[in-house]
């Protein structure tokens, strides 16, 4: 594929560079740069400055706010809000259910939901996995019984990103178990977290975070208006959800930024000695990482192309995501390496409050490479487990 750029698209590049150059928030750069954790706010205020310059939501029709840029254009800005260092939009509300609203929805959905999505008013997670229901999804035993004009909720979500920041979930749900496939009798739920009967436990993860939890539904009260579809019908929009994010897992950008950096850390002179790229065993494991990382952006640019198009993702957004999430792994395993023995983990959170925020620069900051290494050991499970992602592409894909 040719990603030789065009005049008007170097130029669509250039006003991208100006504009983060100029917009992207100081304080904010500072903190992704010496990798400080973003608070909720810093998020939603960036995510409000993407809105006002009409770059909120790059992938939605142009009716419901969207940009109408095409495939090229969307792989300039990715390039570019890597390169900037930029968080990307948090994908549960504009990337993941947005697509199922305005695909599916009523147009009273549409009108309540996609605004709020769009300028960030809302923080949305995602209700999929229980713990007994990961894997295999349709095992999921979260129930929805129909009354008069609510559905009552009770179950369990587990693994919930940020949940404890969310002001809505959206849900997959049983709401029939009389039916011939376990699919079948599932629907989609939009159910606003301070709903009674909702409750948020943390879950820390092994590097000492608190980025997941377990939602608990107790007897809650939703609306059937925020059904959305048919009921029984949420298993086909649920796939078309994860298609969305499994394409969006392949972070290819990201991944380019990264190996950049690491490029230009391994070529600096320490204490002296070689450069880490002259070694030979680590520039041959660089060498395979870059050589596996542009094969996926090729394949990137060809679903981006297909989405341009009215398509929507199809198996090739697992092999994107098995693709992607390997590739990232390999990155973080090629930052431990060079990290060597600074790699050794501990909890920042446990001392950063003792000192201003301007000096924890370098302040056992290169220790956030073992922590990001041992959070993306989870990227190629979550999504969909890279196992189940190959078990789609031997069936779609191979005929087998």
């Amino acid at each position: 594929m040719n990603v030789n750029l065009s005049a008007d698209q170097v130029a669509f590049r250039d006003e991208v560079r100006k504009f983060f150059a100029a917009k992207y928030p100081a304080d904010i750069r500072f903190k992704t740069d010496n990798g400080i954790d973003l608070e909720r706010d810093d998020y939603i205020r960036w995510q409000k400055i993407l809105y006002m310059q009409g770059w909120a939501a790059i992938n939605w029709p142009v009716e419901y706010g969207g940009t109408g840029w095409s495939a090229i254009q969307k792989y300039i800005f990715a390039n570019e809000i890597a390169e900037a260092n930029a968080p990307d939009m948090v994908p549960f509300g504009v990337k993941m259910v947005a697509p199922v609203i305005y695909t599916y929805g009523s147009e009273a959905q549409k009108q309540r939901f996609l605004p709020d999505i769009l300028q960030s008013n809302a923080w949305w997670c995602q209700g999929y996995s229980e713990p007994g229901a990961g894997s295999d999804l349709a095992s999921l035993k979260t129930r929805a019984e129909r009354r008069s004009d609510y559905y009552l909720v009770n179950g369990t979500k587990t693994w919930t990103t940020l949940a404890h920041m969310a002001d809505w979930i959206f849900c997959l749900v049983r709401t029939s178990s009389d039916v011939a496939r376990r699919q079948e009798g599932i629907s989609f739920l939009l159910i606003d977290m301070s709903t009674p009967g909702v409750s948020v436990k943390p879950i820390i993860t092994i590097e000492g975070e608190r980025e997941v939890n377990e939602v608990h539904f107790e007897d809650v009260r939703v609306p059937l208006d925020n059904l959305v579809g048919e009921e029984g019908k949420g298993w086909t929009y649920g796939k078309v959800l994860l298609q969305h994010e499994r394409t969006n897992l392949a972070g290819t950008a990201r991944s380019k930024f990264r190996m950049r950096r690491l490029k230009a850390k391994a070529m600096q002179v320490a204490h002296g000695g070689e450069p880490l790229m002259h070694d030979r065993n680590f520039a041959r494991k660089f060498a395979a990482a870059e050589i596996e990382l542009k094969a996926l952006e090729y394949t990137d640019l060809r679903t981006l192309a297909a989405v341009a198009i009215g398509k929507a993702p199809g198996p090739e957004s697992s092999i994107l995501k098995i693709r992607g999430t390997e590739v990232s792994q390999a990155i973080d395993a090629l930052y431990m390496e060079a990290a060597g023995y600074y790699a050794l983990p501990w909890i920042p959170s446990q001392y950063a409050a003792d000192f201003p925020l301007d000096e924890r620069i370098g302040l056992g900051s290169e220790t956030r490479t073992s922590l990001r290494y041992f959070n993306g050991r989870k990227a190629s499970i979550y999504g969909g487990s890279n196992e189940i992602q190959k078990n789609i592409v031997s069936k779609h894909v191979l005929g087998l």
